[in-house]
């Protein structure tokens, strides 16, 4: 992709609050529905636009340096994780700090939110290689993909499969050379099928066709909503999506601290309040983290440039 799509960053801003929120335990064990229904769609939709951004059209050094400066945070704060679920009460924490099994969780099984930077790298290389390697049609390309990554979910047992198939349908839309927002196209009416599948507790799956409807139906509508939003929410939306690799990455710190806050809430029992708060906590927390790297100089050692936080719109993904 040649520019950013000021409709991709909103929707990632969107996903990635989404994702926040939920991470929260308190709001995901008051809302169980709320947290089944969004966690249908909001990685999956992420892992669409992951798969339509992404720019195989770089030579091999260029896309390997950039996949290894997402590795090296993702590392990084996935042992950090890891070792800090071991002594906090982190649900499906591990049971004791082995090199065995940071390694598993560095590159089999990831805990937390960072299973989505593994599903990305993982994902990334196959597509990279899928059309840069073969001189087959785009569709042949696209199987050839499919194939290869089926087989890491399925006989590697690396990822999920379902978790790829989005990957894949960003792919696919890319390739058709037709614009996102041409292929996910904005209108409200989205919202009458959105809200009768999401009725069903059997459609909440994304790894059912019911899932995919409904991770397409949610851009659709959330594409319409951004048409109506005044242009200064649309302008600090944009800002979010553009920073959302930073936000994933810190994200659970600040989520963590949030429980700490839960007693100045508990006269809410709504919980409203202690969403607001906390998931405003995590936000500029997190892009805080990052802004500070950035004064300090040391966005470079984890990053592998200079800036890590975006503050402009820039030409690349």
């Amino acid at each position: 992709m040649e520019e950013r799509v000021k409709e991709i960053d909103y929707l990632k801003c969107i996903f990635i609050l989404l994702m926040i929120v939920f991470h929260l335990v308190y709001i995901g064990d008051k809302y169980p529905y709320a947290k089944q229904v969004v966690y249908t769609f909001h990685m999956s939709a992420f892992l669409i636009l992951s798969g339509y951004l992404a720019n195989i059209r770089k030579d091999a050094r260029s896309f390997l340096r950039k996949f290894l400066w997402i590795f090296i945070p993702y590392a990084c704060m996935e042992a950090a994780y890891t070792v800090m679920s071991h002594f906090l009460p982190v649900r499906d924490g591990v049971a004791e700090i082995t090199p065995a099994v940071l390694l598993d969780k560095l590159f089999l099984h990831p805990m937390g939110p960072y299973w989505y930077l593994h599903t990305l790298i993982l994902c990334s290389l196959v597509y990279y290689a899928s059309f840069r390697c073969t001189r087959l049609s785009v569709a042949s390309r696209i199987m050839v993909a499919g194939v290869c990554l089926a087989g890491l979910s399925y006989w590697g047992g690396v990822m999920n499969f379902s978790n790829a198939l989005y990957y894949l349908i960003g792919m696919a839309v890319s390739q058709s050379g037709v614009r996102f927002t041409q292929v996910f196209r904005a209108t409200p009416l989205a919202v009458v099928p959105l809200v009768l599948l999401c009725s069903f507790p059997d459609n909440l799956d994304r790894g059912t066709l019911a899932g995919v409807g409904i991770t397409w139906l949610t851009i659709s509508l959330l594409l319409a909503v951004y048409a109506r939003v005044p242009e200064g929410v649309r302008r600090g939306c944009r800002f979010i999506g553009r920073n959302t690799l930073v936000i994933l990455l810190f994200s659970p710190i600040f989520t963590m601290l949030s429980k700490a806050l839960l007693p100045l809430f508990a006269f809410d029992a709504t919980g409203m309040l202690f969403l607001a708060t906390a998931t405003g906590f995590t936000l500029f927390g997190s892009i805080g983290v990052a802004w500070g790297m950035d004064r300090l100089h040391v966005s470079r050692y984890l990053f592998g440039k200079e800036k890590v936080l975006v503050r402009e719109k820039h030409t690349g993904c």
